[in-house]
Order: structure tokens, then sequence, then C-alpha cells
């Protein structure tokens, strides 16, 4: 008796870009901290009737093989290679620095500097709370109380808030060798990698293997954060013939 427990394995391994160019010497994608995998087949069926109730004959018309894949690890070569396809460049990391501890506005000239971690470079202002945490609004200059101006990371207040606590939120960058840039490019319709995948269990001993020889993932969930559980990223996706239009893939069970 063969049975089937646990998360399993879950491999893809690029073919084409999201442009449909062959992807030459490609890295095999593994599923890091699976959680669950699933692959169903449906079929349209067509039914014959005559002038009685029960069908005389029924044929099966097209049939669909989809798919899900869950795994709690989250890297740049998978999301790139099973969704997006467009290309990664790595170097950079870009980060939010939300302000917990705040500082305190000096006197003249009323400016402070945030250091972005990681000897960082600043790039966006995402907003100023004051000692209550209500935000204080951006001008373009010369801020009267309750406002501030940015330009190039340092932040100005108005003469009268000397003294008071200030949050700072802001987005950098940083150098980090590890780090992955994926481009959102809005590609025309029809662009998608395209990957073969294996998904293997295995359970006292005995294995069971799907090959899928071209998938085309159809939906990421990429955060579906909670407030006191980790995020599973998901990736549905659909199987289709490989080049030579006669073959979906292959199921190897052990009896």
């Amino acid at each position: 008796m063969q049975l089937v427990f646990g998360a399993g394995d879950f491999y893809g391994v690029p073919l084409l870009d999201a442009s449909g160019n062959a992807v030459t010497n490609p890295t095999p994608i593994k599923i890091g901290a699976m959680q669950e995998m699933s692959l169903e087949f449906s079929g349209d069926l067509k039914e014959l009737y005559g002038q009685n109730q029960f069908a005389l004959a029924v044929g099966r018309g097209k049939v669909k093989c989809t798919g899900k894949v869950k795994g709690a690890q989250i890297h740049g070569a998978a999301l790139n290679s099973l969704f997006f396809g467009n290309g990664m460049t790595a170097g950079t990391m870009m980060a939010v620095n939300t302000d917990t501890v705040g500082a305190v506005i000096p006197a003249t000239p009323f400016q402070i500097t945030p250091t972005p971690p990681a000897s960082g470079t600043f790039v966006e202002d995402l907003g100023v709370l004051d000692t209550h945490a209500v935000p204080m609004t951006r001008v373009a200059s010369a801020p009267a109380t309750g406002q501030y101006s940015v330009s190039a990371g340092i932040y100005t207040f108005a003469t009268a808030d000397t003294g008071k606590t200030v949050y700072i939120n802001y987005r950098y960058s940083y150098t980090l060798s590890s780090a992955k840039r994926i481009s959102l490019t809005n590609l025309p319709m029809g662009y998608a990698p395209t990957f073969k995948a294996q998904m293997q269990t295995i359970f006292q001993g005995k294995r069971a293997l799907v090959v899928l020889s071209s998938v085309v993932s159809t939906k990421l969930n990429l955060f579906a954060t909670k407030q006191d559980d980790f995020s599973v990223p998901e990736i549905d996706f659909s199987a289709q013939a490989d080049s030579s239009g006669t073959t979906l893939g292959d199921i190897y069970v052990q009896e």
C-alpha cells in the first residue's frame, strides 16, 4: 500500500523567460519551507441524450491540469523564474525605516538629518509623526507649526516646534550582495515565463513523482501577512503540452 503524507517537494526548472526567450543554463528552483502542494485534472464532459432521461453516451472534451504550491521561504530566483520572468539585478536593497525612537527638533536651523541604516542612502520621504502620533503636514518650504519640509534627506521644521519629538519615516537604499531586484514591467498580454515542474512525495520509503513538461503560473499570492503568524506565499499554475504538442508529462508511483 502506497500512501502520501507531508508537504512533499516542488522543483521548477526555468525554460522560457517572460518574452519567450529560452533560458540558457537554467538554475533549478526548489521551493523552500514547503507547506503544501496540489495537482488537479478536470475535464469537460459532453453528454448525448435521446428522448429519455439518461445519457446515451458520455465523452470527455478538454482536460485542464492545474495546481498550486505553498512555501514559506521567499527568494528572488523563485519569484522571477516561476512568475515574473523579467530578469533580476543584484546588489542593491531598498527598505523602509519606520522610526520608533524619535528625534528632538533642535534649535537653529531646526533641522534633522536621518542616518539610514547600513550606510544607506536616503531615497524618499514617507511622512513625519509628532509626539502624539499625529501626521505632520509636508510643505515646500518655510514650515509653520505642525509642518515640515524635506530636501535631499534633510528635514526642516518650524521654529515654534523646537524641542518637540518627531518620528521620521523614509525609504532608503543600501548595498547588499545577496539582494535581488525584480522589475514589475508592464508586458504585453500573453507574456509569461514557462518552467518544468516536478512534484515528489516520500512516505514509508515509497515515492511518487509527477513531472509536468511545461507550466505557466497563473497567480502569485506573495504577502498574506498575519499579526501573529508566518506569511506563506502561494503560486498557482496551469500545465500545457510540451513544444511537440504531444506530451503533458508523466506520473510515477511505486505501486
